[in-house]
């Protein structure tokens, strides 16, 4: 991809695969990359978007092929608008236990979902709690937070 004018989107059904998911994470990257994100953000949208696919397709549909996982991402050079949808039974996403309390430090549950609602701006579940979108946007460069 050589460099995309003002946004980029994709409206796309994936497989309970996981190369399917790191083969449209990988899209979503490029695109970011063409529209000049770089860095923190980058790493932040990479992570969240990585734990939402693969959660989707080893939770939600616990890898069942007959599913499929919906994507859904716009980007421009400003904000990142990320929706993944599965076809599973979705989770109680508002009683998530905090991970990182001492009794569920060993713990691998809720991760996930820590490390989304930290690294994106904002993030909400679907009421059934299958379904996550998520949004980020562009952190002003160094040298404009420093004239502010």
């Amino acid at each position: 991809m050589t460099s995309i004018d003002a946004s980029w989107s994709i409206d796309k059904k994936i497989p309970s695969e996981l190369d399917a998911g790191h083969a449209v994470i990988e899209e979503l990257m490029t695109a970011l990359e063409a529209l000049g994100w770089e860095g923190r953000d980058v790493f932040h949208i990479q992570m969240a978007i990585e734990e939402a696919v693969v959660n989707a397709i080893e939770h939600g549909n616990m890898r069942d092929e007959s599913k499929q996982v919906h994507v859904v991402f716009h980007v421009n050079r400003e904000r990142a608008e990320l929706s993944v949808t599965d076809q599973g039974q979705g989770f109680d996403h508002k009683n998530v236990a905090d991970p990182t309390e001492d009794d569920r430090i060993d713990q691998p549950r809720g991760r996930g979902v820590m490390l989304i609602r930290e690294l994106m701006t904002e993030s909400n579940y679907n009421e059934v709690g299958n379904g996550v979108r998520m949004l980020k946007l562009r952190s002003q460069p160094e040298e404009a937070v420093a004239e502010s």
